[in-house]
């Protein structure tokens, strides 16, 4: 606790007298002292370990090398969730929770690489490239493909007794992806449609 000093402020405004002697009050503050936490260096952090096989078939350290030992081919899959905007920091207390999360994590993995896969098997097949991050390239990965389709805007405008679609952005590569993937193209088409009318297609 320490105890300080300051000028309170005048009730009237205007310039003081020369004479008059500014008014102060004595404040009361708390300060506490702050030292951070050392930790002990056999700390260590904690890995959570998703996986089917049951600690009767497989130890857990034995996993996690066979995990290691497919660097190549395996790690590069879960780049894509290191990214903030890939999966929201989340408390999860039940190892229900814990095996939902991953098994959905699994999911989004196999969709992503799968877009991924189909959209490069393409252009190998076509002789074509798509925008990159440093320029054109065959071997895009699935965040890139998808980053592509930012820029592009559909508007649906519905006005008496017509529906019209406008879309912006849209350029031959977005066309490109859709064939790739099997998504009609003609979705991001714009045209004008009969009321009460509906897209037969989802787009990505």
């Amino acid at each position: 606790m320490e105890c300080f000093s300051q000028v309170k402020k005048r009730p009237r405004r205007g310039r003081p007298p020369k004479a008059e002697t500014p008014p102060s009050e004595v404040l009361y503050r708390l300060a506490v002292e702050v030292r951070p936490l050392a930790c002990a260096e056999d700390e260590h952090g904690w890995t959570v370990l998703a996986t089917t096989v049951g600690p009767e078939g497989c130890a857990d350290t034995e996993i996690l090398q066979a995990y290691h030992t497919q660097n190549t081919t395996v790690e590069p899959g879960f780049r894509w969730i290191k990214n903030p905007a890939a999966i929201s920091p989340v408390w999860l207390e039940k190892p229900e929770r814990i095996a939902a999360l991953a098994m959905l994590t699994v999911v989004g993995l196999l969709v992503y690489t799968v877009i991924q896969r189909q959209v490069r098997l393409s252009l190998r097949q076509q002789d074509h490239q798509l925008p990159g991050n440093k320029g054109p390239t065959a071997m895009p990965t699935a965040a890139v493909v998808l980053a592509l389709f930012t820029p592009v805007t559909m508007v649906h405008f519905q006005g008496g007794q017509t529906d019209v679609l406008y879309v912006v952005g849209l350029q031959d590569h977005h066309g490109m992806v859709c064939d790739a993937l099997g998504i009609d193209r003609s979705w991001y088409e714009a045209s004008t449609m009969p009321q009460n009318s509906a897209a037969s297609a989802t787009p990505p």
